[in-house]
């Protein structure tokens, strides 16, 4: 169960302690889309953390979070040894899901280097079903929310993908 302490919600959440990795280097000389993603997920396991989501959590409650929906809008190129920055703001929930957006930047040189947005599902781990939240989880989300909508909207949220013609 998550503990019932006063709230530290930072808004957005932040790590700064992410590098660009030599494995994660790509013929092209810079970081593989592949590892977008992989830093990416890190980010939202450390984000779910700070939630109380945790791997003890899931086991007690017998619960997953599954992705449904995965977009990565690549900005500019990142090379090996890059420390990277990445936030990530809640934008919306419900009982069964959780959408997030979230920001790489180069940490040095501040530049954005990618955007993400993704909807987890809540699943209940025997009957392998979207379900509901337990409540101590669900108020956490809310108020965390709560916090990060005072961000607005990102910019990303919602974003489609075209070719547009001229």
């Amino acid at each position: 169960m998550i503990e019932n302490k006063a709230l530290d919600i930072t808004v957005p959440f932040k790590r700064s302690d992410y590098e660009v990795r030599p494995e994660w280097i790509d013929h092209n000389g810079h970081m593989n889309v592949t590892f977008y993603l992989e830093a990416f997920d890190h980010n939202i396991g450390d984000f779910f953390g700070s939630l109380g989501l945790t791997k003890e959590y899931r086991r007690a409650e017998n619960v997953a979070t599954y992705c449904g929906d995965f977009h990565i809008h690549y900005t500019r190129e990142l090379f090996k040894g890059t420390r990277l920055e990445i936030t990530c703001q809640l934008v919306d929930f419900d009982e069964k899901r959780i959408q997030l957006c979230q920001s790489m930047y180069n940490a040095k040189e501040g530049y954005l280097a990618a955007e993400s947005e993704v909807i987890y599902l809540h699943v209940d781990a025997l009957t392998r079903k979207v379900a509901s939240m337990k409540a101590d989880l669900f108020k956490k989300v809310k108020l965390t929310h709560e916090a990060h909508k005072k961000l607005g909207r990102p910019q990303q949220q919602g974003r489609t993908i075209s070719i547009k013609k001229i």
